[in-house]
């Protein structure tokens, strides 16, 4: 005795990929969690601090330059990077619609290189992979102006 038939086993399939396909755009595109940054030095993990969003530094890579490539960091901050909140204050620009999730969030990115704090972007991309990359746009004045960076989510092990 089965407790399908085949046609209703083929139409749950169908139904059960196609909502876990629905859902995984606005799992990919939450900034929450885990990310490498650009240059693979540190582990930063995004989550709620309040009323935003702040990313805190969770594990130290590597000590690469962002200015010079191939050279090692020499930080203008001597604090300890481990601990840190380089990403701060971080609310989301088109979330005036409680009905659907913001996909854009402006707050501020602190960069340990040269001890300046810069106004931010941040949005996260699906075109390149899968499970997302952070894009930050880091701006003085206006955003015309800026550098923008990929962060890439760290993906649990399965």
């Amino acid at each position: 005795m089965t407790l399908f038939s085949r046609p209703a086993f083929l139409a749950l399939s169908l139904a059960l990929t196609a909502m876990h396909a629905a859902a995984q755009p606005a799992a990919a595109a939450d900034p929450r969690g885990r990310w490498i940054t650009a240059n693979g030095n540190l582990q930063v993990e995004v989550a709620p601090c309040g009323a935003a969003l702040c990313g805190t530094v969770t594990q130290v890579l590597g000590n690469r330059s962002m200015s010079r490539e191939g050279a090692a960091m020499e930080a203008a901050d001597a604090r300890p990077a481990l601990g840190m909140t380089i990403l701060r204050d971080f609310a989301p620009v088109d979330g005036g619609d409680a009905a659907r999730p913001p996909t854009e969030w402006s707050g501020e990115i602190y960069n340990r290189e040269n001890g300046k704090t810069y106004r931010c972007h941040m949005t996260v991309s699906t075109a390149e992979q899968p499970a997302g990359e952070l894009v930050l746009h880091a701006y003085v004045g206006i955003p015309l102006f800026g550098k923008t960076q990929r962060w890439s989510r760290v993906v649990a092990a399965q």
